[in-house]
């Protein structure tokens, strides 16, 4: 359901209003075009800046399939992709089912993975129950043991 708002999505609306990109960097400073705040950087100010606030607003219909929402900022997402933090949330809900000790966990591996940015994350339950688990939590194993007789 998103998209990140890099300065390289967001190139033209940048330079239209006099900005630039410099080695990824909104004007040389920012790795986001989006953001609440960083007024104070030379540059970003005044009515035609290319630095905005304005959310990227999409709606969608949530289907019995959907389960939770993790809504974080570019310091989480630095160090998790999609993926990986929807895989890590539902581990922790179906350990504790708890949306605010879930995005406790998320900051907490954030910053183990080593985040060097602001950190903030909401997780949002779209259901009562624990997610599903999707596969065996144990999976039978084969083994088979060879003795060499000499």
């Amino acid at each position: 359901m998103s998209r990140d708002h890099k300065p390289h999505v967001e190139r033209s609306r940048i330079e239209a209003l006099g900005g630039y990109i410099y080695d990824g960097y909104l004007n040389g400073y920012l790795s986001v075009a989006r953001a609440f705040g960083n007024w104070h950087i030379e540059g970003l100010k005044g009515v035609n800046c290319p630095l905005i606030a304005e959310p990227e607003v999409r709606r969608a219909v949530l289907t019995p399939d959907d389960e939770f929402m993790i809504i974080g900022c570019d310091g989480f997402w630095d160090v998790f992709t999609n993926e990986s933090a929807v895989a890590f949330a539902r581990r922790r809900l179906q350990q504790h089912n708890d949306p605010e000790q879930c995005s406790h966990d998320l900051v907490d591996e954030a910053l183990r993975r080593c985040s060097s940015d602001n950190l903030t994350v909401v997780t949002v339950c779209f259901q009562k129950s624990p997610p599903p688990r999707l596969f065996p939590r144990f999976m039978a194993r084969r083994c088979m043991h060879f003795e060499k007789q000499l």
